[in-house]
């Protein structure tokens, strides 16, 4: 059991990494496609949010995971 642990743990790390790159620095996706950049505050819609709520949810299952992986491995 403790293997499938791992797997799931690697999975979750590798889609953690890529939602966080998927995450546009400083201005965001919208950004990309709009000049907006003068903008100080900027509300997260559609994707941006999605995205960023995928983030939180995949931070906390992997951190949720790597401590039922410590309580369940073997100790010594």
């Amino acid at each position: 059991m403790i293997t499938y642990l791992y797997i799931v743990q690697i999975i979750l790390s590798i889609a953690l990494v890529v939602a966080i790159l998927l995450q546009a620095k400083g201005s965001g996706l919208g950004g990309i496609f709009s000049s907006e950049t003068g903008s100080v505050y900027k509300t997260r819609r559609g994707v941006e949010k999605t995205l960023f709520n995928l983030t939180i949810g995949l931070a906390v299952v992997f951190f949720l995971t790597s401590l039922i992986t410590v309580l369940l491995s073997p100790k010594g």
